[in-house]
């Protein structure tokens, strides 16, 4: 899967504009928040700007902050998209840990040779499709245990189910 069809994935479940009191992620859109949008531009994130993003203005944000932080390419199809739509959740660094725990590989955060040969021993072991799944249900355990289950969780299991069965499918 290349970085483009799984950033057409990402935002079909990230949606349009919201700006939810109960989100600590705040005013987002297209899956940006306004506090990410105004680091990687350098310019306020008003709601006006929030407004106005597109597909195309966010895509190489997607790019450089998370498909490259989680090394989409280098995991494979169903595998770099589970792991990239959770890099965009809740941040590259978690979701890569989140890999390196499953794999047994040192959970650094950084997805590198190390964790790479990992991913690769796991499914040689026990196949791609059953660390999918693994993946996704360290996703559900982590949302569960969010003190915003209450508000997000229904949508965030959810959404958890649509990316593993989209990813499951790229297998076939």
């Amino acid at each position: 899967m290349s970085f483009s069809d799984a950033l057409a994935v990402l935002l079909k479940e990230e949606g349009g504009f919201v700006n939810d009191p109960h989100d600590p992620g705040g005013m987002t859109n297209l899956g940006v928040t306004a506090k990410t949008w105004a680091e990687y531009t350098g310019r306020p994130a008003t709601e006006a700007v929030m407004r106005g993003l597109t597909q195309v203005a966010v895509a190489p944000l997607y790019k450089s902050r998370y498909w490259d932080k989680v090394a989409g390419d280098q995991l494979g199809d169903g595998l770099g998209l589970m792991v990239f739509d959770f890099a965009v959740n809740a941040g590259p660094g978690r979701a890569a840990k989140m890999l390196q725990k499953i794999v047994s590989a040192i959970p650094d955060g950084q997805i590198g040779r190390g964790t790479l040969q990992a991913v690769q021993a796991y499914s040689m072991r026990k196949g791609i499709d059953a660390l999918i799944e693994a993946y996704a249900d360290a996703r559900r355990d982590y949302y569960r245990a969010l003190p915003t289950f209450w508000r997000f969780g229904k949508g965030w299991l959810a959404r958890v189910k649509r990316v593993e069965d989209a990813a499951l499918a790229l297998l076939k």
